[in-house]
């Protein structure tokens, strides 16, 4: 698949990324549950609930109560004493977070029973008031509120609470949307014919444990039912009827519920979001204080008083989202007490909508800027869309009482940005791949890969070093295209051309420019190479071998292909990028490059295919054999430069033998300061040529030598 392509399917990834988003948020599966309710938990750790002193009282059975009043549960009696205790300080309410289900023991009836006493005494006791007839003629006399325990599933001591109470409907009825339980532990009979209120003291933590709603009505056996919050305020303002609206959009549950002058926002299942304050030591009255008649009234006239126990051996402890253990009556009062202040956690019906907008517009904006824009900007960007996003959330909770999910859209965008990072990073290195390799078809494959590891190299300049260098001509080639089609002769260059550069870079060379069919190769830049002058010459040498089977083969099918000449020379050099701001080439500048180029000349005058000077062989760790060519004085030079032909270049079935080559060569440099010898040379040379008239070294120096020139020093006149 091509890259543009590829290119053009991401730009879908910010859209996929959108509805996979959208639906993540409308499952709304438990680890976001827990993760989005742990961030709630944290804006009321910053920012609690101030604590505003309304006519909200908790009676509390405290350690310090137990202590001295003996052990839970009480006599009835000490119960009857306690409503009469707080009718008289006219409360408003008095709301037990207890279930009274059982007799009291302690009654002289239960007592005469377990007590093996003599009849007379029994009939004593069993005349006696009892204890539970006590308690329900003070509760008679009180505004009181009993509690009720619901259970999930029903049981043969289970039934239905009594309800006196009543619900109108606003709207359609949002029954099935309450949490549902199939009965209740219910107070006595008795007592709950002479309450007031009557309210189920169950919650509904989240799977954590923690209460974060209160509910205000639940459903038991398919009915409504009031809790414990809903039945206190209702009976403390002497209401008879509870309002239940339902949302304005069909079928979505409760909206709000009317309890006598206060209308409180509801969840969709009956509930109420608490929000709460630091813990109060106000708000707890002891027991026992309220029994001894040591509470000053003014601290229980007109209040909603709930009776409950902090104890920690009565097991009526709960977890806050402040992070403490708390009394679960105190969850019921500090809904009280928000009621009462009208504070009110709200999620409202348009919040899903407005988080679905939000992740949307968030993650199709982070999704094309990670896709479109750098790496920093794209991280910057999301930033500030993530600071600007949890922030909403933050100021909507401290400023506006809303609970709004803005964890979800921070959690998609991150992910969004995340995986789109990934995919642009795949997509520019696939693209850096493939600009590398289409760019090294024009540059040397090890320059492109230097300039990406190290991009400061772009800089314009150069350094000195060594380098050694590798120019190649291919002989008669402007005389072939004229004789053969043109695209033909182009096929046959660019077949050659391309195993010539293939030899340079499996040697790690670089291509320093192409000049029509002729080559130009660099070692040991832009990479260093200690082993530059052998690379050198073991590439010219795989050249040389290539350039002749290819021109052969060609020959045999009777296409005049011409032989390649090759020059090597190594020294130092200035090597950079030279040019201007517009474009620039890296290449080497020095008398080196110009000596290497002029080897490759003059191989036309020696006749040689390869040229290499003594700077190359010298400098090669291995011995390389080779003949002497002589001393060449190029053209503008005054200094004589030593020449060799590798044998690896050579005709060993037609050149003379090396041997026996050097031995004459040994002689011609001797003639240089001695005419004596001169006679004998001639006769030698003149041997050898009879013998190999096809060694083209030979045959040099044998016109030389013929002509009265001695010694090996040649003098080129050409470039």
């Amino acid at each position: 698949m091509s890259s543009s392509l590829l290119k053009r399917l991401s730009w879908l990834w910010p859209i996929v990324a959108a509805l996979l988003g959208i639906g993540l948020l409308l499952a709304d599966p438990l680890p976001l549950q827990t993760l989005r309710n742990a961030v709630f938990d944290q804006y009321q750790r910053w920012h609690p609930r101030p604590y505003q002193a309304v006519p909200v009282r908790i009676i509390d059975i405290d350690e310090a109560s137990l202590t001295r009043l003996g052990q839970w549960p009480w006599p009835r009696t000490r119960m009857a004493e306690l409503v009469d205790k707080l009718r008289q300080a006219d409360v408003a309410a008095i709301g037990f977070d207890v279930v009274f289900a059982e007799p009291d023991r302690t009654s002289p009836q239960t007592v005469s029973q377990l007590w093996s006493l003599p009849d007379d005494w029994q009939h004593k006791l069993q005349q006696l008031p009892d204890h539970d007839q006590q308690f329900a003629a003070s509760m008679a006399k009180a505004p009181v509120v009993l509690g009720f325990a619901l259970e999930r599933t029903a049981t043969a001591t289970a039934k239905q609470p009594a309800r006196p109470f009543r619900y109108i409907y606003a709207g359609e009825s949002p029954d099935r949307w309450f949490h549902p339980f199939a009965a209740a532990v219910t107070s006595l009979p008795q007592f709950e014919q002479v309450a007031q209120g009557n309210g189920a003291l169950s919650f509904v933590p989240d799977n954590d444990g923690v209460v974060r709603r209160v509910p205000l009505v639940l459903s038991a056996g398919g009915q409504p039912v009031s809790t414990l919050v809903t039945e206190t305020l209702r009976v403390g303002q002497g209401a008879k009827n509870l309002i239940l609206k339902a949302a304005d959009e069909a079928d979505t549950g409760l909206a709000e519920i009317r309890i006598g002058d206060f209308t409180v926002p509801t969840t969709a299942h009956g509930e109420m979001w608490v929000h709460y304050s630091e813990p109060v030591a106000g708000r707890y009255l002891p027991a026992w204080q309220v029994l001894a008649g040591q509470v000053p009234a003014e601290l229980l006239q007109g209040h909603l008083v709930l009776i409950g126990a902090s104890a920690q051996g009565l097991m009526d402890l709960r977890f806050s989202p402040l992070g403490r253990i708390m009394p679960g009556v105190e969850a019921h009062a500090q809904a009280l007490e928000q009621i009462l202040t009208e504070h009110y956690l709200q999620r409202p019906s348009w919040a899903k909508a407005a988080e679905v907008v939000t992740l949307l517009l968030v993650t199709l904006s982070i999704g094309f800027v990670s896709l479109r824009l750098g790496a920093m900007i794209a991280a910057l960007v999301t930033s500030v869309l993530l600071a600007l996003v949890l922030g909403g959330g933050w100021f909507a909770f401290r400023d506006q009482q809303l609970l709004l999910n803005s964890l979800t859209p921070a959690i998609v965008g991150l992910s969004t940005f995340i995986l789109g990072s990934l995919i642009h990073h795949w997509l520019s290195e696939r693209e850096q791949r493939w600009i590398k390799d289409a760019f090294s078809r024009y540059v040397s494959p090890n320059r492109v890969a230097y300039l990406v590891d190290h991009p400061d190299a772009m800089a314009l300049g150069g350094r000195r070093q060594q380098c050694s260098f590798i120019f190649t001509d291919l002989a008669g080639f402007t005389s072939l295209m004229e004789s053969i089609d043109p695209s033909e002769a182009v096929a046959l260059l660019n077949a050659y051309l391309d195993e010539m550069i293939g030899i340079a870079f499996r040697y790690e060379g670089t291509l320093d420019r192409i000049v029509g069919d002729a080559v130009a190769i660099m070692f040991s830049a832009p990479v260093p190479q200690a082993d530059h002058p052998a690379r050198a010459l073991a590439c010219a040498l795989e050249m040389h071998t290539f350039a002749s089977r290819y021109a052969a083969t060609l020959q045999a099918k009777g296409i005049q292909f011409g032989k390649t000449r090759i020059g090597v020379h190594c020294g130092e050099v200035i090597v950079g990028n030279f040019g201007g701001s517009t474009i620039f080439d890296y290449r080497a500048l020095g008398d080196a490059v110009n000596t290497a180029a002029r080897l490759e000349s003059v191989n036309k005058h020696l006749g040689t295919t390869v040229c290499v000077s003594e700077a190359i062989l010298s400098a090669c760790i291995e011995p390389v054999p080779a003949r002497p060519v002589g001393k060449l004085v190029l053209k503008g030079k005054q200094q004589a430069l030593q020449v060799f032909e590798p044998v690896a270049a050579a005709r060993p079935e037609q050149d003379a033998p090396l041997a026996e080559y050097q031995a004459f060569y040994q002689q011609l440099q001797a003639s240089t300061d001695n005419d004596d010898c001169l006679p004998a040379l001639r006769a030698q040379i003149a041997s050898l040529a009879t013998r190999y008239p096809t060694d083209p070294l030979i045959q040099l120096h044998h016109q030389r030598l013929a002509q009265g020139e001695r010694g090996d020093m040649l003098v080129m006149q050409s470039k």
